[in-house]
């Protein structure tokens, strides 16, 4: 046998043994089957704090294209709209998804907002206080016309918040090792505000008064596991 028809079989034994490699480590376990069912409507009350649903407005409606694939991802999604007794407005929108696998993971506002005639002016990493945990959040800030609309939000894996693509990628590849497919879920909260500083201090009031407000297992399901606030 000569050097290339060697060489050519050694490389054809090292694909065939990635190929299997990749198959038996393929998670086959949904981790969403093995706990409560989430239910997004009961889990998230619509009063709480200062702030209570606003049956006046009506959420926006995806775009056709859009909503497949919102359907696609998702299991559930939750659209409210909240007012407070000075009349500030919050956009609330929670969409979980069961399967986090390459072909289903969670379809960020990066995308979904562009895909609806947005432009994207800022897109910054945050860190978001919940006065005992620290979460690492995104900071938008989308236009539509004369519309401004800031935007914060995160996403979890299982039981960890990830906004950073790489740091979802491997926990995504740590729950594939153990042959699980991991849950997943995108909260958002945005409002319409020119002075994007004052919108996010009064989205983060938001979110800690609603994380006050849900019992220990449904903050979970909400944050994860996050690191203590520093």
């Amino acid at each position: 046998m000569n050097a290339i028809s060697l060489k050519l079989l050694i490389i054809g034994l090292c694909m065939f043994a990635a190929a299997g490699l990749s198959l038996a480590l393929k998670p086959t376990a949904m981790v969403a089957g093995n706990g409560t069912r989430i239910d997004l409507e009961s889990l998230i009350p619509k009063q709480f704090g200062d702030w209570k649903v606003d049956e006046t407005i009506v959420p926006l409606i995806a775009n056709p294209e859009q909503a497949a694939i919102i359907n696609r991802i998702y299991d559930q999604t939750l659209s409210r709209t909240y007012v407070n007794k000075r009349g500030e407005r919050i956009m609330l929108s929670i969409a979980y998804g069961g399967d986090q696998s390459d072909a289903m993971q969670v379809h960020k506002p990066e995308a979904c907002y562009p895909a609806q005639g947005f432009k994207i002016l800022k897109n910054a990493d945050d860190v978001f206080s919940t006065g005992d945990a620290s979460i690492p959040v995104r900071r938008l800030v989308a236009t539509l016309g004369s519309r401004v609309e800031p935007i914060t939000y995160w996403t979890t894996i299982g039981d960890t918040v990830a906004v950073n693509d790489l740091k979802w990628k491997l926990q995504q590849l740590k729950y594939g090792l153990t042959g699980k497919i991991p849950d997943g879920l995108l909260f958002r909260v945005s409002s319409i505000q020119a002075d994007d500083t004052a919108a996010y201090a009064t989205q983060d009031d938001f979110t800690r008064a609603l994380l006050r407000e849900l019992t220990p297992g449904a903050r979970k399901r909400i944050v994860g596991n996050p690191a203590p606030a520093t």
